[in-house]
C-alpha cells in the first residue's frame, strides 16, 4: 500500500525529526515502506499531520482518511473534521514537558520568583518569606496522562496530591466532588482539555470556593477558566496565579491581566520543548506506519478528547 501524506511544517523542523526530502517535492519519513510526502495538501493526500492552527479543508483532500495532530489538545480542529475522517491526538507526547512546567510553576510561587524579580528590577535588597513544596496540598483538575506524570514528579517533593477527573476511579475523584475539594487545596492545577463540558468550568463560584491565599495554575486551555472572575480574585489579593494559557489568546496588550497583582504569565509554551516536539514527530512516524500496514491507530479522538 502506498500512502500519500502531508506534514505541515517548515523543512528544517521536518528534517530535524526524521523526514528526508526526496526529488520532485516528495519525501519519505524514517524507513516506512510505501509512504511518500507531498509539500501541499493535494487531492491524493490520505494522511495529514497539520501544525498547530493550520486549517484542514477536506474538500481539497477528497482521499483524506486520517488527521494526526502533534498537539495533545484537539479543540482547535475537532469541529472541522467530519466523522468520515479519523482524528488522532498526540496525547502522551507532551506529558513530561507539561509536568515539568507545572512543577516549575509551583516552585516559582512558593519561592516567590515574581516578587524577588520585581525587587531586583527596582534594586531593592528585600527579604521576603518563602515556603516549601513539602506538605503542599495540590489538586490536579484533569487527571489524564499529563496529570499522572505531574503527580509522579511531585512525589519526591512530598506534596499531598489529589486528582479530579470526569470519571472517578481508584485514587481519583469525579467532577461531582470538585466543590468539596477546592477549599482543601493550597494549589489548584487546571490541566483540563477544552470541550463543551469544560468551557468556563472554573467560574466565579468555583474560584470563590478556593481557600484564601491559594494558588491557581492553568496549563490546559484558557477558555476553561472565566478570565474576569479570576482577574477579580487576583485584584483583591485573595488568590495568586501562574498561567500558561489564558482567554483570549494571544492576550491583547491592553488586557488588565498583564498587570494584575500576583500573576505570572507565559504564552502557551509549556508543552513546546525539544523533547515534546521530538516525541510528537516520533508518534507521527509510528502512526504513518500503522496506517500503511492497516493496523489500529493510537489516540483516536472520541467525545472531544
Amino acid at each position: 500500500m502506498t500512502v500519500v501524506a502531508w506534514l505541515a511544517d517548515d523543512e528544517a523542523g521536518r528534517e530535524a525529526y526524521g523526514v528526508v526530502t526526496g526529488g520532485n517535492g516528495r519525501s519519505a519519513i524514517g524507513a516506512i515502506p510505501g509512504v511518500v510526502l507531498v509539500d501541499e495538501p493535494t487531492p491524493e493526500v490520505q494522511f495529514a499531520a497539520p501544525a498547530w492552527g493550520v486549517e484542514i479543508d477536506p474538500a481539497q483532500m477528497p482521499a483524506l482518511e486520517v488527521v494526526q495532530l502533534r498537539s495533545a489538545g484537539v479543540d482547535w480542529i475537532v469541529d472541522k473534521i467530519p466523522a468520515s475522517i479519523t482524528l488522532c491526538s498526540a496525547r502522551g507526547t507532551r506529558d513530561a514537558a507539561m509536568a515539568e512546567w507545572t512543577v516549575a510553576a509551583l516552585l516559582a510561587d512558593v519561592k516567590r520568583v515574581r516578587p524577588f524579580a520585581e525587587a531586583q528590577a527596582a534594586r531593592r535588597w528585600e527579604r521576603l518569606d518563602i515556603s516549601d513544596l513539602r506538605g503542599l496540598r495540590v489538586l490536579l483538575l484533569g487527571h489524564g496522562s499529563i496529570g499522572r506524570e505531574t503527580e509522579r514528579l511531585l512525589a519526591p517533593f512530598g506534596c499531598d496530591v489529589r486528582g479530579v477527573a470526569r470519571r472517578p476511579r481508584d485514587g481519583v475523584a469525579g467532577l461531582d466532588e470538585l466543590g468539596a475539594l477546592l477549599p482543601w487545596a493550597d494549589a489548584v492545577v487546571n490541566l483540563l482539555p477544552l470541550t463543551a463540558a469544560t468551557r468556563g468550568m472554573v467560574d466565579a463560584e468555583r474560584l470563590r470556593s478556593m481557600r484564601d491565599g491559594a494558588l491557581y495554575v492553568s496549563a490546559g486551555r484558557g477558555a476553561t477558566t472565566d478570565t474576569y472572575a479570576l482577574l477579580a480574585e487576583l485584584q483583591s489579593g485573595r488568590l495568586r496565579a501562574v498561567l500558561d494559557v489564558v482567554d483570549p489568546e494571544p492576550l491583547p496588550a491592553d488586557h488588565p491581566l498583564w498587570c494584575a497583582p500576583g500573576v505570572l504569565l507565559s504564552p502557551h509554551v509549556a508543552g513546546d520543548t525539544p523533547g515534546g516536539d521530538r516525541a510528537a514527530w516520533v508518534l507521527v512516524g509510528e502512526q504513518l506506519g500503522r496506517f500503511a500496514r492497516g493496523e489500529p491507530l493510537r489516540n483516536v479522538v472520541a467525545e472531544g478528547y
